[in-house]
């Protein structure tokens, strides 16, 4: 059995662009917190880079408020697998159940049905209690 030693290569600027969307920043306003010398084709063309400087990762991470690891470690294809296989619509309803196994009309009437027989047991003891004093 042959075993693959080579790891799977994490495109960086991928990520950088991905957490940039997921947050809701633009190119331009990256670039204004990176710095003077930043402007939006900077930014365009470091999220192309595979690989990009750890001085700079660390620049990124703090702009966008997201951990240098996050950036660096990233897999889309893993996150998509690990979402579909724990993610439910519904087809294993037998594992878990959401839905009642008892018609809740049913119980609001038996409820309802109770209070009445309550309230005629309650009226009968004060008309025997009335009809004492008598």
């Amino acid at each position: 059995m042959a075993t693959n030693d080579t790891k799977e290569k994490i495109h960086q600027g991928r990520n950088v662009k991905r957490f940039r969307e997921m947050l809701g920043i633009k190119q331009d306003a990256l670039a204004i917190d990176l710095g003077d010398d930043w402007n939006q084709q900077k930014v365009s063309l470091l999220e192309q880079k595979d690989t990009i400087d750890e001085n700079l990762l660390q620049q990124i991470s703090h702009a966008l408020k997201v951990p240098v690891e996050a950036i660096k470690n990233f897999d889309e294809e893993k996150a998509i697998n690990i979402i579909g296989n724990t993610v439910t619509n519904h087809d294993n309803a037998s594992v878990l159940n959401f839905y009642p196994t008892f018609n809740p009309i049913d119980k609001i009437v038996e409820l309802y049905e109770a209070l009445v027989k309550s309230e005629k047991e309650k009226v009968e003891m004060l008309q025997k209690i009335l009809d004492e004093k008598k």
